[in-house]
């Protein structure tokens, strides 16, 4: 038998009280969990981070500026395509015309423009009609 440190019951009851409690519960991400096995729902909602923002206008033409610091050949570059996907880290876009697929890596993007109105929704905020 090996020796473990001396822990508190303490530190220790939650843990077991967990183990003996969630076998065969399904608790989604943002429950919360008390110790007598309550759940809560947290409110689901997408937050307003660019990321977020591209992947509620998928299949929209944008233009995403881009810079990238050092680069002796060009330091800004502008990128036109569809707009095919958005991760925390990436957009990929395609030409329309040549079917290419171009990886952006989000740390280098500035801003991007879109020639139509955006998908946009926020808690709190309601969109405003376009006149």
């Amino acid at each position: 038998m090996m020796n473990y440190p001396y822990r508190p019951m303490m530190n220790q009851m939650p843990v077991m009280y967990a183990q003996q409690n969630m076998q065969g519960f399904n608790a989604s991400s943002g429950d919360m969990i008390t110790q007598q096995g309550v759940t809560y729902q947290a409110p689901k909602f997408e937050e307003s981070y660019i990321e977020n923002i591209l992947r509620m206008n998928l299949g929209k033409c944008g233009t995403f500026y881009m810079t990238y610091e050092n680069n002796s050949q060009w330091n800004a570059k502008i990128f036109k395509g569809i707009l095919e996907a958005a991760g925390r880290d990436h957009i990929i876009i395609s030409d329309p015309k040549t079917g290419v697929r171009t990886l952006l890596q989000m740390v280098n993007l500035d801003y991007a423009t879109f020639d139509e109105p955006l998908n946009y929704s926020y808690p709190g905020v309601t969109p405003q009609p376009r006149k």
